[in-house]
């Protein structure tokens, strides 16, 4: 267990301190100063010699920590999408205000480290965070959290970890019930905007669209698809790639609401009617979806349900005084699918009979 030498040894010792030494989480010691029966024996008797040897005298605060009015969790967050992120930030602190918990929001900029970021939750004493995309796939934030005892809920990542808590829903399910619809219309011809290759919800939105093509018999294309980052920049220059290809498609499937707003917005740049046209469609259903012309058909993903949703899984592994540092770390582990909705709208229709050029 590795030690700061930084920390400051003439101020009254704190309870990160006795973490320290003892080798355990502040809230292990938090638990043991609360005479929480989920600490194992060896562990308590390390904690309370830490305490002696450290002669560490528990605040008010400390004492209940552990307890309800006192439980603070933060969330983490890096993504690009601010429709996304509004959604987010809105469940997570519904949810925190109604099961009365202290939310700390704290945003991982580029020019941040991952140890900073720890320093802020442990000077914060957050000893749980909530992980949006894209951060929910940082291995590097994962494995630094893991180290520092802060649990974790992962939120809408394509791969399920053992070791880590998650929220989501199936995207390789969604992405291919949306590209089963516009096959069933009849376009034949789909383009597709690949979402950020850094978030893992990407791959499988993708693997989802292959899948339904392979299963109607249509050959893939690779100049319909278009890498994309889930930003509204990264969108137009997609579909402008997309749409200058000799045949160009029919209708283009954009991985989130941003990518399929700019793809209309390049489409009507061009004097082409959507859905006549062209007909575009989405995911996430943000509230973007509604606020372009014409709404946009897209999958719901339940974005702000899913924050409420970890917020609550993360606030009740909290509270209920597990997982301890020694426990197994399966028993602290819980995965919640939640379902998807397919959105039918205004930005979808039957390809014309005879295509207008381009």
């Amino acid at each position: 267990m590795s030690t700061k030498g930084s920390r400051r040894q003439s101020s009254a010792p704190t309870i990160a301190d006795v973490a320290e030494h003892a080798g355990v989480s502040p809230m292990t010691v938090s638990r043991v100063i609360n005479d929480h029966k989920t600490v194992r024996p060896e562990t308590r008797e390390r904690v309370e010699q830490a305490i002696a040897k450290l002669n560490y005298e528990p605040s008010p605060a400390a004492r209940t920590l552990a307890g309800a009015k006192e439980t603070r969790i933060g969330l983490l967050y890096s993504n690009p999408s601010a429709s996304y992120l509004s959604e987010f930030l809105m469940g997570s602190l519904d949810q925190a205000s109604r099961l009365n918990v202290l939310l700390t929001v704290e945003k991982f900029a580029d020019d941040m480290t991952v140890d900073r970021v720890i320093d802020h939750l442990h000077r914060a004493r957050v000893f749980g965070v909530v992980l949006p995309p894209p951060l929910c796939d940082s291995n590097d934030m994962l494995a630094a959290l893991k180290a520092a005892s802060i649990y974790t809920v992962a939120v809408a990542t394509g791969h399920i970890r053992t070791d880590v808590s998650s929220v989501n829903i199936d995207d390789q399910l969604a992405a291919e019930e949306m590209t089963r619809h516009l096959l069933t219309m009849g376009h034949k011809r789909i383009g597709f905007i690949k979402g950020n290759p850094d978030i893992s919800a990407s791959e499988r939105r993708f693997a989802g669209y292959c899948a339904a093509l392979a299963e109607a018999g249509v050959p893939f294309d690779p100049a319909l698809v278009a890498q994309g980052l889930f930003t509204y920049r990264s969108g137009l220059d997609a579909s402008e790639h997309i749409l200058d290809q000799a045949v160009p498609p029919t209708a283009i499937f954009a991985s989130n609401d941003d990518m399929a707003a700019a793809t209309m917005a390049i489409a009507h740049g061009r004097g082409l009617d959507v859905p006549g046209d062209l007909t575009v469609c989405g995911f996430d259903d943000t509230p973007l979806a509604t606020a372009i012309w014409p709404e946009l058909t897209t999958i719901r993903q339940p974005i702000s349900d899913m924050a409420r949703s970890a917020v609550d899984l993360l606030v009740q592994h909290l509270r209920n005084g597990t997982p301890a540092d020694d426990a197994d770390p399966a028993e602290a582990v819980t995965h919640v699918r939640m379902d998807y909705q397919f959105v039918r709208r205004q930005s979808d229709a039957a390809p014309r009979r005879k295509p207008r050029k381009r």
